[in-house]
């Protein structure tokens, strides 16, 4: 389990194909701190760390994977979240996130609102997933507060520590990201479907 609270940013060194598997190989501050068989949240996707060495580690992801994220999308230089799993004895400081991405949006309008940044996303609203304001949304891992819901989009204001920190400062209109909606929605949602 994850918070949405990015903790360090990676550049992707390498990438290689395996089958219908891909490696990435990523470079950061905290690999040298990571375990072999470790979760670590990659633009919100959890995967397994299976080879370090130095500042760089080693992921790989599915077929599935690559279809239902952004991961396929990736190329060699670009920076990604990362976030390792909560501790149990850490603070709970955003929201209940399970590193299991829901779907790909896209970004349809950033706005310079002197001070911070209005991003807006949309996403295909048949798979019934859903936003409500004031609520949270997990944008390539980082947790955040809905702004304003539409069907199929909603938006986030972007203070600059979190626009420096996180990889916010490389999307832009039409890049593509990783969304995983409030779980306790998602629970919601199935509930409204069963007949009990």
């Amino acid at each position: 389990m994850f918070t949405g609270i990015i903790e360090d940013l990676g550049t992707i060194i390498k990438i290689e194909k395996d089958q219908e598997n891909t490696i990435f190989t990523v470079e950061s501050s905290i690999s040298k701190e990571l375990k072999i068989d470790q979760s670590l949240a990659h633009n919100g996707v959890c995967l397994t760390v299976t080879h370090i060495e130095g500042d760089q580690h080693q992921v790989v992801a599915i077929h599935e994977t690559l279809q239902k994220t952004n991961l396929g999308d990736w190329k060699e230089g670009d920076v990604v979240n990362l976030e390792r799993s909560m501790p149990s004895h850490g603070r709970f400081d955003g929201h209940i996130v399970q590193g299991h991405v829901d779907q790909i949006g896209e970004c349809v309008n950033v706005q310079d609102e002197q001070g911070s940044w209005r991003f807006t996303f949309q996403y295909d609203p048949s798979t019934k997933n859903f936003t409500v304001e004031k609520g949270s949304v997990c944008v390539n891992g980082a947790s955040l507060t809905v702004v304003d819901d539409a069907k199929g989009q909603f938006s986030v204001a972007i203070i600059p520590y979190t626009f420096e920190h996180t990889n916010f400062h490389k999307i832009q209109k039409g890049t593509k990201v990783n969304l995983e909606f409030d779980i306790l929605g998602k629970y919601i949602q199935k509930l409204k479907t069963l007949d009990l």
